[in-house]
């Protein structure tokens, strides 16, 4: 490894959003491309609830993979009130599910059959956390009276640590942190937690999505917040802290769906990511780091084998090219685009 070199494990994506029909088609091989895995969210439309559902759309998934990618989709379930836990024991044991994912109702989109009653979830968490099976968590409360820029931290002393309380063995995984608050709150407990972070949590703030106009493509949930919990996201992807790893929370919506009156909350990532985090990483003085951060921590907290294959990035003196959008089935994408001239290439 030098400044201008580097050589990691392949990365794996601990989030991500594929949606299905067209637009996976249109968005599986920007992922494929440059992970080796990813924990596929279960928000459709209807959402995947139950084993048979998961295993429907892994062959989805797997149908539409390009041609020489090796990818694994790491299947999950949506989290309901009526979730059966012995089908999710026998999703685990049979290795067609990674995981659940907890949406609190309304928290986000496609979220509207998650839960309101935790104590009509106790069974299956009981069961997750007898069998070892993590819980994925969007951590945000839905309270109306709650500002959308303290719905994090209220979610935490609300409701993630009475429950982590109450289940001390579920393994838990804070989704998308946006938080000094949530930052803390992993930092603090040693056991069974850990986090993942997006890459554009780690670049813009609350001022990128309303400063100077409302940009829709910078929205997403949690909602981008000030500047400080900015550079506490950073301070902690590039600290070498194992509870810490990457969930790009790429999420495709066309450019229809973000530039309208009600714009759908997502950034899509999928296709820069990895170039964006040795920019960020670099930054901080933390290239040293960034194979924990994207290859190594994800993995070990699921208790996955490391990836083989390796990739090499270059700094050059000319900068990296994207494309703007992709297109798909259902129309355009908009990629994130982060303000400044990335660097770094695959060599």
């Amino acid at each position: 490894m030098s400044t201008n070199r580097i050589t990691l494990r392949r990365p794996d994506d601990w989030h991500l959003h594929l949606r299905d029909g067209a637009m996976l088609e249109g968005v599986i091989g920007e992922t494929s491309e440059h992970f080796a895995r990813a924990i596929i969210m279960p928000n459709l439309v209807p959402p995947v609830v139950k084993t048979a559902d998961a295993i429907a759309y892994r062959d989805r998934i797997n149908a539409v993979i390009p041609q020489g990618h090796d990818f694994t989709p790491l299947m999950t379930l949506y989290l309901t009130e009526g979730t059966n836990p012995d089908d999710v024991e026998e999703g685990y044991k049979s290795g067609v599910i990674t995981a659940l994912k907890l949406y609190p109702a309304g928290a986000t989109t496609n979220s509207a059959s998650g839960v309101r009653d935790f104590d009509k979830a106790m069974p299956v968490l009981e069961r997750m956390a007898s069998l070892g099976i993590p819980l994925c968590v969007h951590g945000e409360v839905t309270d109306p009276e709650i500002d959308i820029f303290d719905r994090e931290a209220v979610f935490i002393d609300r409701v993630l640590d009475p429950l982590r309380k109450r289940l001390p063995e579920l393994r838990v995984i804070m989704e998308h942190i946006t938080t000094e608050d949530g930052v803390e709150y992993v930092k603090a407990n040693d056991r069974n937690l850990g986090a993942t972070i997006t890459t554009h949590h780690l670049i813009i703030n609350r001022n990128a999505i309303l400063v100077g106009g409302i940009h829709p493509h910078f929205y997403c949930l949690p909602v981008a917040k000030r500047e400080k919990h900015r550079l506490a996201l950073r301070k902690a992807a590039t600290s070498g802290d194992v509870r810490f790893f990457l969930g790009t929370d790429s999420a495709p919506h066309t450019d229809d769906r973000k530039e309208s009156a009600c714009g759908c909350a997502g950034i899509f990532t999928a296709n820069n990511t990895v170039q964006l985090l040795a920019h960020v990483f670099e930054e901080e003085g933390a290239l040293d780091k960034l194979e924990g951060f994207a290859s190594v921590n994800g993995p070990q907290f699921y208790g996955l084998p490391l990836n083989a294959d390796k990739i090499t990035l270059e700094k050059r003196s000319e900068a990296a090219t994207f494309p703007a959008k992709i297109d798909t089935g259902d129309g355009p994408v908009t990629v994130f685009d982060p303000g400044f001239p990335i660097y770094w290439h695959y060599a």
